[in-house]
């Protein structure tokens, strides 16, 4: 399939709260535990930042040690690098998409250790993914081997904890450094099994740990990510689990869906949909608030993605941001983005913790971003919505037996990142003929409503599935939040499989990114599809891809830029600036800057913070989809981020370099 079109694909797939360690560290994920993406590192600034250089590069030759995966865009290279502290080595640490850890000097890039774990290679399910890994200090230990760990989930379902300084496993962690979560796994579908009478159908691949682990306290927290969830009815659980840092043992498990009676949401839930539905899951990154010892979770749809007749009412903990007691697993709160979700609306992306000025006092807060573009701002102690959220009235007419809510949250404040709506009028091309195409597809498609359901002519939703995603925002000390966004629309087919030739339900990516699939376990198949005209460009018009800067405190927008050149993507002598599909975050700093790659043209950028002025691009090697970090070591800055492709978005040209900048 040529990658012009995969390309586009991707579109339909996919603080201050604790200790932030020191100015000069990006120990987290997200540069804090809550994930604001902020540095308060400024010696590359407005003035100076145009004189960035290469100042080293790493390749990992993980694809080459792997040479039995194919395609090699199975392996997604998204990692966002963390800089330990120096009493635990101050090595620049990272995992690889088949979960090699590599340490480097964070001056140069030379190699100082490496761990590669012992694991089984499941089929092909989704895709190698490693986005991160997570640090501990056991405050409680003397200074000895693994007083400083890391944690690192792996995708057949392992937890390791090594020692920072060599790269060795830590002994009393589990079995050997390793705890095993299969077992896990297995023994939940067995019970599953028992409440539908049918047999466990559970196959290594169909969930996997994509994310890295989240730690609150002494407790290790692990979501994970499904893969069933457009192929059949009963999918796994979404199970989210707490492991002790220490040991390994197993301290709390939280099942979205709530087959415990003694939940409070249970009682929504039918025996019948506690037996069948799966997923729910958290598989994007966990945010966590030592202070509070709450974690919070993005949580998924439930399975199926676009069918829930078996699943009715709003199927709560889906679809939501829930906040638990790290040491426990106890729900603290929870708000739910989407009521019983035949969309896939996955709540994607990090939820920020911030503190967020209003009427005059720092409030504490969760930012949720949204793959529909819209942000929620809620209290973090509670979950009350800072400002008002309307319940809305959406269509009602979906397939026979599938119970849909009569609403749908919409937040007052800030408005959604795009507009909401699509019609036939709306349509684009390069050509006439390329417009009268998207045209009559969006003439015989389903446009009356964004939350309509997927249908057998074919539902047209903009925006597509992914405004935001994965990669976040940034949110700066003053409340300017910083976000990429997608601008694409989708179509989703929900029809009956009598009314399809047997054949066409088995074709290579049916279901997910193809023709339709057969949901298998109902009377039903679906498809997800991009909506591109004949050129493989969007029917609707660019710019495909934005950066927009939102002051939160005011609800407006204060710049907004097309982000992504055309060149890499359409033969034109011209590269036009329409933006690209985008994947990866942001980073501001106190710099006055916004770093962000996720473009599918190769190119690294810096924006002024206040004005969005692009003041300094760079070519990577390919494809730079991930998040950036910076971090300071002796008296210099430098900015990190990976470049390796993507699966979907940029799969004609993978790679395994992490490259680094800083001034000469």
């Amino acid at each position: 399939m040529p990658y012009r079109i995969t390309i586009w694909l991707w579109l339909v797939s996919t603080l201050f709260s604790g200790s932030s360690g020191h100015a000069s560290d990006w120990l987290y994920y997200g540069g804090t535990q809550g994930g604001t993406h902020h540095s308060s590192l400024q010696q590359i600034s407005r003035d100076n930042v145009g004189d960035l250089e290469l100042a080293w590069s790493y390749r990992t030759g993980a694809l080459k040690r792997h040479p039995e995966i194919s395609p090699k865009g199975a392996a997604s290279f998204h990692v966002t690098p963390i800089l330990l502290p120096e009493q635990a080595g101050q090595s620049l640490v990272f995992c690889t998409p088949f979960n090699r850890i590599i340490a480097l000097d964070p001056t140069n890039g030379d190699e100082r250790w490496t761990f590669t774990p012992d694991i089984e290679f499941p089929a092909f399910g989704s895709r190698f993914n490693c986005r991160g890994i997570a640090y501990w200090q056991d405050t409680g230990a003397a200074d000895i081997a693994c007083k400083h760990r890391l944690f690192m989930s792996t995708f057949d379902l392992q937890v390791y904890a090594v020692d920072t300084k060599t790269g060795k496993t830590c002994e009393n962690f589990g079995a050997n450094g390793a705890v095993d979560v299969w077992h896990l796994v297995e023994a939940e579908a067995e019970e599953k099994a028992k409440l539908t009478g049918r047999p466990a159908d559970l196959r290594p691949g169909d969930i996997q740990f994509s994310a890295p682990p989240a730690v609150v306290g002494d407790v290790v927290v692990v979501g994970n990510s499904n893969n069933t969830k457009s192929k059949r009815i009963d999918g796994p659980n979404g199970v989210v689990r707490g492991f002790d840092a220490r040991t390994g043992e197993l301290v709390w498990s939280f099942d979205p869906v709530p087959r415990n009676p003694d939940d409070p949401q249970a009682q929504n839930w039918t025996a019948e949909a506690l037996g069948f539905t799966g997923a729910a899951n958290a598989w994007s990154i966990l945010s966590v608030d030592e202070q509070r010892d709450l974690v919070f979770l993005p949580t998924a749809s439930a399975s199926p993605d676009y069918n829930g007749e078996k699943r009715p009412g709003d199927n709560r903990y889906a679809n939501s941001v829930v906040a638990l007691h790290g040491s426990t697993g106890e729900v603290a709160w929870h708000y739910q983005i989407v009521h019983h979700d035949v969309w896939d609306l996955d709540i994607p992306a990090q939820p920020i913790l911030t503190e967020l000025r209003k009427d005059g006092i720092d409030i504490p807060v969760v930012v949720q971003l949204t793959k529909q573009g819209m942000t929620f701002i809620l209290h973090r102690e509670t979950g009350v919505p800072i400002f008002d959220i309307e319940e809305r009235l959406v269509p009602q007419n979906g397939i026979p037996g599938d119970q849909l809510s009569p609403t749908q949250p919409y937040p007052t404040f800030p408005p959604p990142l795009v507009p909401m709506e699509l019609s036939a009028a709306d349509a684009w091309g390069f050509t006439i003929l390329d417009h009268g195409y998207c045209r009559d597809w969006l003439e015989r498609s389903r446009t009356d409503h964004f939350y309509a359901p997927p249908s057998p002519e074919g539902t047209a939703n903009f925006p597509g599935m992914s405004v935001n995603n994965w990669g976040g925002g940034a949110i700066t000390p003053n409340d300017l939040m910083i976000v990429p966004i997608n601008r694409a629309g989708i179509v989703r087919t929900l029809k009956s499989i009598h009314d399809i030739e047997p054949e066409l339900l088995n074709q290579p990516m049916a279901g997910l990114m193809g023709t339709l699939g057969h949901l298998k376990g109902s009377d039903y198949a679906q498809s997800l599809v991009p909506l591109l005209s004949k050129m493989m460009s969007p029917c609707t018009a660019p710019p495909w891809g934005e950066l927009a800067a939102i002051d939160l405190r005011t609800g407006k927008t204060r710049w907004r830029q097309p982000l992504g050149l055309l060149d890499k993507l359409i033969p034109l002598p011209i590269p036009l600036n329409w933006g690209t599909p985008n994947s990866g975050g942001p980073i501001s700093t106190a710099g006055g800057l916004v770093f962000i790659g996720a473009t599918a043209d190769e190119r690294f950028r810096a924006f002024d913070i206040d004005t969005g002025e692009q003041l300094w691009e760079t070519m990577t090697p390919t494809a730079a989809m991930a998040t950036p970090m910076t971090y300071e070591v002796d008296g210099k800055q430098y900015v990190v981020i990976a470049a390796g492709g993507h699966m979907w978005l940029y799969g004609m040209k993978t790679g395994d370099y992490l490259v680094a900048y800083a001034l000469p």
